[in-house]
């Protein structure tokens, strides 16, 4: 198989994997303050990541070491901690439709800093997409919030930017040895926050339900998505990685269909057909 074929599963892989993180958080958030959560799955994908990796990899060179730093610090403790404060203040909704504006922003940054090309085809596969994206979720109408909003569109933009120096990285270095290095260092940065919350916490009491749930989100949701998410960069332009943005959503709200007995719309069909075409035209782009 080709090494872009590869990509694109890999990429087809990751989106499916977080769109079905809308479903399996609902056993867990509520259950463990918010925080705590993202420590353990962090922790836990570090874990099992270290397991996995049974390879000899290139030693890191120190000029390297503030990429890790970047992606670790910046990518998976800034920019997912905001988009979980984005998500609380302005809702799943409205932060769903501002996190799909990662296509637009990857591929500016990628065009900028990486000199990838921007083609006609791409630029209307993004739109198609987007606008996909918002036939889907974008019917909901409710209070905005200027934190919430505010806090999404940060982490949108940080997340991109983290995105294409990981693929400028993960050239250099096998995928799994860099997302290993930089989940370490975010469950690091996470943990102080996880022992603020946990401390004097009567409330938390455990179930396996939202135990087996947390174990999927940490080893599969953290740390095999983000390793293939990484792996992809590696082989892809960050601008085509980017184009599969809107299937997260769409997976999202299949799944929530089909376990959480949600309604089932034709602006569901329709955004559907938008996203996947969408993504065929940025492919031929």
């Amino acid at each position: 198989m080709k090494e872009k074929q590869k990509g694109y599963i890999y990429l087809i892989m990751t989106f499916v994997i977080w769109g079905s993180l809308y479903v399996v958080s609902k056993f867990v958030l509520g259950k463990l303050p918010t925080f705590t959560v993202s420590c353990s799955r962090f922790v836990l994908a570090f874990i099992a990541l270290t397991i996995l990796d049974r390879g000899k990899h290139k030693k890191l060179e120190k000029a390297d070491y503030k990429y890790v730093l970047l992606i670790g610090v910046a990518g998976y403790f800034i920019a997912v901690g905001a988009q979980l404060l984005g998500t609380k203040y302005a809702g799943a909704s409205l932060a769903s439709l501002i996190n799909a504006l990662n296509p637009i922003t990857m591929t500016f940054f990628a065009a900028w800093l990486l000199h990838e090309k921007i083609t006609v085809k791409k630029v209307l596969g993004l739109i198609l997409a987007i606008l996909g994206v918002y036939a889907i979720l974008g019917g909901n109408s409710q209070e905005v919030s200027g934190i919430g909003v505010g806090l999404s569109l940060f982490a949108v933009l940080l997340w991109s930017l983290v995105s294409v120096f990981t693929r400028k990285v993960t050239q250099k270095y096998d995928s799994i040895q860099i997302t290993r290095y930089a989940i370490g260092v975010a469950a690091v940065c996470y943990l102080p926050i996880c022992l603020g919350e946990v401390v004097g916490n009567s409330d938390i009491h455990f179930e396996m339900s939202w135990v087996v749930a947390l174990l999927y989100m940490s080893v599969i949701c953290t740390g095999v998505a983000y390793l293939l998410w990484n792996k992809s960069l590696s082989i892809l332009e960050a601008g085509t990685c980017s184009a599969f943005y809107p299937i997260q959503p769409l997976v999202s709200a299949g799944l929530g269909i089909v376990f959480l007995h949600e309604q089932l719309g034709i602006a569901f069909v329709i955004g559907a057909v938008m996203i996947t075409a969408g993504v065929l035209i940025n492919l031929k782009g």
